[in-house]
This record gives structure tokens, C-alpha cells and sequence, in this order.
């Protein structure tokens, strides 16, 4: 069982909520277990650029990406990034 955490600013597509709990294997099956999964992809299945994943504390790209498996990964973190200019 690995936790969640998405951006305040999903929680109200994600049913006021901010933090769920899901079973998966990989980290992109844990992201696509959330109700507000088809807001972080792309349609061709991709992350949305705009959007970071740490798993523990450590960006998803570094540990494999979305095929990666969790192991005994406690949390998931999405963050939404901020740009501007």
C-alpha cells in the first residue's frame, strides 16, 4: 500500500481530497489507480510536462520512471510545477 499526495489545486476533480491509498506495482499504476488520473496524463499516455512525481522524497525519472517498481515505497507525491517568466 503505497500514499498518495496530489496538488491542492486536483483536489476538487479528486473528490475534495488530497491523499489516497492505493495497491499497485509500478508507479505509473499507482498514478493511474487516482480518480484524477486522465488529468495527469496526456492522451498518448505520457506524464503531463507540467507535473513532477517523487516517490519518497526522490524524482520518479531517477528511479526508472513509471515502469519503475515500488518496492516498499511509502509515498507518491505529484507537484505541480510553477512557470512563468
Amino acid at each position: 500500500m503505497v500514499e498518495l499526495v496530489v496538488p491542492s489545486i486536483l483536489a476538487a476533480q479528486a473528490e475534495g481530497r488530497r491523499r489516497f491509498e492505493v495497491e499497485a506495482e509500478t508507479v505509473g499504476e499507482a498514478l493511474r489507480a487516482l480518480p484524477v488520473a486522465d488529468l495527469l496524463f496526456t492522451e498518448r499516455g505520457e506524464l503531463h510536462r507540467h507535473l513532477n512525481v517523487y516517490v519518497d522524497g526522490t524524482d520518479h525519472r531517477e528511479r526508472g520512471g513509471l515502469d519503475s517498481p515500488l518496492g516498499d515505497a511509502r509515498e507518491i507525491r505529484v507537484v505541480a510545477m510553477v512557470s512563468g517568466g
